[in-house]
């Protein structure tokens, strides 16, 4: 089979690869489309230690079964593996569970034509469902989960609230976009200036510079940092009001510090985000498949083969899109 092989940082090759031979227990897929996230950008980089060379990366996907009884039904599925059975699985927070695996990581992900997964992970979609929406799954759960953690710690409805969005990347415009649906009005922060014309366009929202605009301190009632950058953080708190909420959802940087005491002072509450839980994952494709996250226009399809130039251009910031999608036909 044809896969997109992360070989060294800053290296992806599209070459030939042995096909998955299922284990007990798992389906095999034959991928239809899947996504770049930042994680796999964070690994091209070189700076993700659990991801290392070569490995097939990739865990924002939909495909169709191949064999078994459910063969030809199109799925997508949880890229996160968790055991099933600790105590944070059987209250259905399973996205906690620290025996968890993960595809694209400790296991081939689905920049491949054909991919396995444990059966148990497979979520069903709507087999009308295009695989463009199918393949954002992930990012959207992300994104539904991370506002719905919010939701319930701010004191008024989101529709009466101002949010600061920092990141126009998929998750932070994702999170803008399910925002909007719910009557929030919504700023974004992002320095590429093609994904702030992108976010204005398609989201609504009011883009800015950071570096150039600074917004008013305490000025909003919700700040979701997207990007989770050492100078993100500190930013985002200057920006939520006395009583407000922060969620930090992004994980670009491994530490940095934020001013505890004025969190404390203002009664600020800080909230992270981590992923999802399957549950959030089939409420991701019922919300997609009925236009919760809009029409998904800015949504840029490349063919599996193109692959390593999609990479190229994430990083050289010479991509609009907040989402580049491969398709492997």
């Amino acid at each position: 089979m044809k896969a997109l092989v992360y070989t060294a940082p800053r290296q992806i090759l599209f070459q030939d690869e042995p096909e998955p031979a299922p284990a007990v227990g798992d389906a095999l897929l034959r991928i239809e489309a899947v996504g770049i996230c930042g994680s796999d950008m964070h690994a091209y980089h070189g700076h993700d230690p659990r991801r290392n060379p070569p490995l097939i990366l990739g865990h924002e996907f939909a495909g169709v079964l191949v064999g078994g009884p459910r063969a030809g039904e199109r799925v997508t599925a949880n890229p996160l593996i968790p055991c099933g059975e600790c105590g944070f699985c059987v209250q259905g927070r399973n996205n906690l569970c620290r025996n968890r695996g993960m595809v694209g990581m400790t296991r081939p992900g689905a920049f491949a034509e054909l991919m396995t997964i444990p059966e148990r992970c497979l979520v069903a979609i709507p087999q009308d469902m295009p695989a463009r929406a199918a393949a954002l799954t992930e990012p959207a759960a992300t994104a539904l989960h991370g506002v719905m953690l919010a939701q319930r710690a701010l004191f008024r409805p989101l529709a009466e609230a101002r949010a600061l969005v920092i990141g126009g990347g998929a998750i932070g415009l994702l999170s803008a976009l399910l925002l909007r649906s719910q009557g929030c009005r919504v700023s974004l922060a992002e320095t590429n200036p093609l994904r702030r014309a992108s976010a204005q366009r398609h989201a609504g929202c009011a883009a800015f510079d950071p570096r150039e605009t600074q917004p008013a301190p305490g000025g909003f009632e919700l700040v979701i940092d997207a990007v989770g950058g050492k100078a993100t953080r500190p930013a985002a708190l200057a920006a939520v009001q006395p009583g407000g909420v922060m969620l930090h959802i992004g994980l670009q940087d491994w530490a940095s510090e934020i001013d505890m005491r004025r969190l404390t002072l203002d009664e600020i509450t800080l909230i992270g985000a981590y992923t999802y839980t399957t549950a959030d994952m089939r409420a991701a494709v019922d919300a997609l498949n009925r236009g919760v996250f809009g029409d998904l226009a800015w949504v840029e399809e490349r063919p599996l083969a193109a692959g390593a130039q999609a990479f190229s251009d994430l990083d050289g910031g010479r991509s609009a899109s907040a989402k580049i999608v491969l398709r492997t036909h």
